[in-house]
């Protein structure tokens, strides 16, 4: 079956690099029937390749009580997951999961931690240099009817690079949009960075072979045809078919902290100073892996089979925690016995592998941009990434591998650039980074202060075109 890309948004396929000026309107619903007036045209940009590519792209999403407000009924509303109905700050719990506290404690956000500063709508805009206020304008313009503003999130284009100095965006994972691999439940034995359609669209099958839980709804519930339906029930309209998850986090990053906090730990020494940041990101500045990649993607198609013992790239660095690069069973000889013996969990070169979940359940699309970096300015980065599941994708990654203090069986250590550094709830500490040595004890780096806060952020959803203009019809 042939992939519908008139229907996506274009995000998920392409990213809009080469819009390099982007902003995020952060609207609330005032008048329902002006809102789905606009929705029912709004200029939606499509996954369609064109030639010459855009000049200006825009991409819309929902949050949970967005929905509600433009006037969805409660039992579609309810068909969407449970991590998006309850939002990124619904209670303690999940902020103490994901590392939301402290200075990262939803109270404190800018957006999306008050229920009056919770988002409806998040309106995308992307475009080439020197055409964006232009752009903004309009879609102002088109909005003020429905809409107040809460926020607009500006970007910077750095080049290609974050603002503590490090080549970003060269690792994503490669999607089957002709879905030539079989999306079965089956154990894969080597990394592969391909992924199953259905981890990033719903409506599709996933790398489990199975469906993601959407709104389906009967055909008399779309008289008009809008919606798709469904493949895995015939006959029911798919709302979600074509459409995904969007996460969003504004994080602030520390930079002069970061590179002070580096340059006291190599005692002034510059290249020392270099070598310790590259080691807790796990790339060079330029981007370029710690591992000795092999392949013409060296930025991208690596594993970290050929350091088992951290030498190069340390356990805990940041690109091995949110991407560990296994596969469903730590590596060994492809013959029936082995395979036995990993699955089991036995063999000294097991050990360490069999604690870390299979990578290709967690992966992550993201889009996101930097922004700030004028004098005065706050910089960081407006987190965004796409899955079609946020508690298997997103809340894993960030709750057991980023957050989790006993990732790869490292203790007292979280991420060192996004770690809290508050103690756990049983008083470990969570301020240490460890670097293996080939001989003697780790090298271990103690009190590291926090690099980024969050200031905001949501589950929304990104819905398929066709989805939008349904969503715009609906009757309160």
């Amino acid at each position: 079956m042939s992939i519908e890309y008139e229907d996506i948004q274009g995000l998920l396929r392409f990213g809009y690099k080469h819009l390099t000026q982007a902003c995020f309107l952060l609207l609330r619903i005032r008048d329902a029937e002006a809102a789905r007036a606009w929705l029912a045209n709004a200029p939606v940009t499509s996954a369609i390749t064109r030639k010459p590519p855009p000049r200006t792209a825009m991409q819309i999403a929902f949050t949970g009580a967005g929905l509600r407000a433009l006037g969805v009924a409660d039992d579609i509303v309810e068909g969407f997951s449970a991590e998006f109905l309850a939002g990124m700050s619904s209670d303690e719990s999940r902020a103490r999961r994901l590392g939301d506290l402290g200075a990262n404690d939803p109270a404190r956000w800018q957006w999306g931690g008050a229920q009056d500063r919770m988002p409806h709508v998040l309106v995308m805009l992307y475009a080439v240099p020197g055409e964006l206020d232009g752009w903004l304008r309009t879609i102002r313009a088109q909005c003020e009817a429905g809409f107040e503003q809460l926020d607009c999130l500006g970007t910077s284009d750095m080049d290609g690079v974050e603002p503590f100095g490090f080549v970003d965006g060269v690792s994503q994972p490669r999607i089957d949009w002709e879905r030539e691999r079989a999306a079965r439940d089956q154990e894969q034995f080597e990394y592969t960075d391909l992924s199953c359609l259905g981890e990033y669209l719903l409506g599709y099958p996933n790398e489990y072979g199975g469906y993601t839980d959407r709104p389906l709804l009967e055909a008399r519930r779309d008289p008009a045809a809008l919606l798709a339906r469904a493949e895995d029930e015939a006959g029911k309209a798919d709302l979600g078919r074509n459409g995904s998850y969007l996460v969003m986090r504004q994080l602030q990053q520390d930079v002069e902290g970061f590179w002070r906090f580096t340059d006291s730990q190599a005692q002034g020494d510059a290249a020392l100073r270099k070598r310790l940041a590259e080691a807790m990101v796990g790339r060079t500045m330029e981007g370029e892996p710690l591992v000795v990649p092999t392949g013409a993607d060296r930025l991208n198609a690596f594993t970290y089979d050929g350091d088992a013992d951290g030498l190069r790239c340390p356990f805990g660095a940041h690109i091995r925690r949110s991407n560990p690069r296994n596969a469903d069973l730590p590596p060994g000889w492809p013959d029936p016995i082995s395979r036995l013996v990993r699955r089991l969990g036995f063999g000294s070169d097991s050990l360490r592998n069999d604690l870390i979940a299979s990578t290709r359940f967690h992966r992550l699309l993201r889009r996101g941009r930097e922004y700030g970096g004028a004098p005065g300015e706050d910089v960081g980065l407006h987190f965004i990434c796409l899955g079609a599941n946020i508690a298997r994708q997103f809340e894993f990654v960030q709750g057991a591998w980023l957050t989790g203090t006993q990732f790869d069986a490292l203790p007292g250590e979280g991420d060192p650039l996004l770690g809290h550094r508050l103690p756990g709830a049983d008083g470990t500490p969570t301020d240490g980074f460890s670097m293996p040595a080939a001989s003697g004890p780790d090298r271990g780096l103690t009190g590291l202060p926090q690099f980024v806060t969050v200031k905001g952020g949501a589950y929304f959803f990104l819905p398929g075109i066709r989805a939008l203009r349904y969503l715009s019809k609906v009757q309160p």
